[in-house]
């Protein structure tokens, strides 16, 4: 069995390192668990749920998801313009991780 030496490590190169740059960020996960929750939402729908969002913040949080692969963003042609978000089946292989930080919440939150 081979001990790893920190010297040698370069955490840039971890699978740790490349979810962590897809899901940090003050919003994301709250936007993630919204969609794994509630499956479609629309923008104003969102904006509600997650209080103390801009809508600057919310757009840009959610055009960077879709642009990682995340989220899938539909528009629909009417007026007034309908907007609705999903997880992709990107986004939906992290409901595991989700499920498993709720119920970490839920197990250790204090009363």
């Amino acid at each position: 069995m081979s001990l790893s030496c920190i010297q040698d490590a370069d955490l840039e190169q971890t699978g740790f390192h490349y979810t962590m740059s897809l899901i940090q960020g003050k919003y994301k996960m709250f936007i993630l668990y919204t969609l794994m929750d509630f499956g479609v939402v629309r923008f104003n729908e969102m904006k509600r749920y997650i209080r103390g969002i801009s809508f600057k913040t919310l757009s840009a949080t959610l055009k960077e998801l879709e642009a990682d692969g995340l989220v899938h963003r539909e528009e629909y042609p009417q007026i007034p313009p309908k907007v609705e978000y999903s997880l992709t089946e990107r986004g939906r292989s992290l409901i595991p991780i989700l499920d498993q930080m709720c119920t970490w919440g839920e197990e250790h939150r204090r009363p």
